[in-house]
């Protein structure tokens, strides 16, 4: 896949470190019993949650990781340099997370100040390879940029003839 040369360094900080941080591991509740309630969720003890990591290209898009033993929480905010990003992207982030379920990792609600999360347990990395994970997370993040522009660009599109084509009538 051939992405911006100015994105490449960006993704490649955020996979590694999404690699790196997939070292989950079972961990049952040590307040109830027969529970295994995702650490990072629930945030009852300190020591087994890791240092929270934040991945920024720029002061608008960024990536924040946090880590617990037995679950992982991804939130990325999305570029929006102008109006028409922040709305394209409040729209498209709402789409989304009304199909959240069809995701399986995505949490219906993304933690303050990011535009989507991801909740990533043992289970999953169970179930799923854990390279696969990685490699979806990095796909969605080029999608959603790539898929933000697209619409940008179809919109400046769309409203250069709305005004062209009002402008005919003052001629």
């Amino acid at each position: 896949l051939v992405m911006a040369n100015t994105l490449r360094p960006y993704l490649n900080c955020v996979r590694s470190s999404l690699e790196a941080s997939l070292c989950l591991q079972n961990f049952a509740s040590q307040e109830v019993e027969r529970h295994n309630k995702p650490e990072v969720e629930a945030a009852n003890n300190a020591e087994l949650l890791m240092n929270r990591l934040v991945i920024s290209r720029n002061a608008n898009e960024r990536v924040l990781i946090e880590s617990s033993i037995n679950s992982m929480r991804v939130s990325i905010k999305i570029k929006q340099a102008d109006e028409i990003e922040t709305i394209l992207c409040k729209k498209f982030t709402r789409f989304m997370t009304q199909r959240a379920e069809q995701f399986f990792i995505m949490r219906r609600k993304a933690i303050e100040d990011y535009d989507i999360s991801f909740l990533i347990t043992n289970f999953h990395t169970e179930a799923f390879l854990k390279h696969k994970l990685t490699d979806f997370m990095i796909q969605f993040m080029e999608d959603v940029d790539k898929e933000i522009n697209e619409q940008k660009l179809g919109v400046n599109a769309r409203a250069r003839i709305v005004a062209q084509s009002y402008l005919k009538e003052f001629l």
